[in-house]
């Protein structure tokens, strides 16, 4: 059973704009997906979409379970989102206090809230700055403590909206190699054609919310005519592919 599955799904903004039209998409347990396309295409949508932000025609099941009143707490308790802009996502006192706050507001119990944000912190590289205030941190740093936020809930999903902005170089790579580390699904709305390369294996393009093309990444990404057509490139670094086997 994949773990995203999304039929024939269509959504209309307030002013009668399609964003999204008919979107067919299944995702399997561990598969890192990039999508790709340009400005306004339709992918933070659908990241929305499917973290059940917003809701129009067709289905949307998240491991087994169909958005509705009912179950969309615990579809959010196997989904995590790692929002654009890591200020938006980190608002407590210290970088402690904000990986904390998921795993409180989930009702665990404080031991086991203090070990899971002691793993999260670890495994982002961050654990020695716990008790920083998140504004101190660098770009990179803030990216990292964002992403930990979600890694101590344990989600099985987790999406991220252009998660490489505002890095500089080094702090970009950091992030790959944390992203191509982690175990989780990850689906990742990205313009960065180079990034989505060196992260994923699988490549669904977007234009005018709808998906034109949906595959291996270097199937994708290295047909120069499909690409052109929808205003992106090749990125150069298609012979070095993403490691790890999803």
């Amino acid at each position: 059973m994949s773990l995203v599955d999304i039929q024939d799904f269509s959504y209309s903004y307030a002013d009668g704009i399609d964003a999204l039209k008919g979107i067919n998409l299944k995702v399997r347990q561990g598969e890192r997906v990039a999508f790709i396309g340009p400005n306004g295409a339709g992918k933070s949508t659908l990241l929305l979409a499917i973290g059940g932000f917003v809701s129009g025609h067709g289905r949307v099941t998240i491991g087994g379970m169909e958005y509705s009143r009912s179950n969309t707490k615990a579809i959010r308790c196997i989904l995590g989102g790692v929002m654009q802009d890591p200020d938006d996502q980190l608002f407590m006192p210290t970088v402690f206090e904000d990986v904390a706050f998921g795993p409180l507001n989930m009702g665990m119990n404080e031991n086991d809230v203090r070990t899971a944000v002691e793993s999260a912190l670890m495994q982002v590289g961050l654990a020695n700055m716990s008790d920083r205030p998140p504004h101190h941190l660098s770009a990179g740093q803030k990216r990292a403590a964002a992403i930990a936020t979600i890694l101590a809930m344990s989600p099985r999903i987790i999406t991220m909206d252009e998660p490489d902005s505002n890095l500089d170089p080094r702090s970009r790579r950091n992030l790959i190699e944390l992203l191509k580390g982690l175990t989780q699904t990850l689906l990742i709305a990205t313009c960065n054609m180079a990034f989505a390369a060196a992260v994923c294996r699988r490549a669904v393009l977007i234009d005018n919310g709808q998906i034109i093309a949906d595959g291996a990444v270097g199937d994708v990404m290295g047909r120069a005519d499909l690409m052109d057509a929808h205003g992106l490139e090749v990125p150069s670094n298609l012979n070095t592919p993403a490691e790890g086997t999803a």
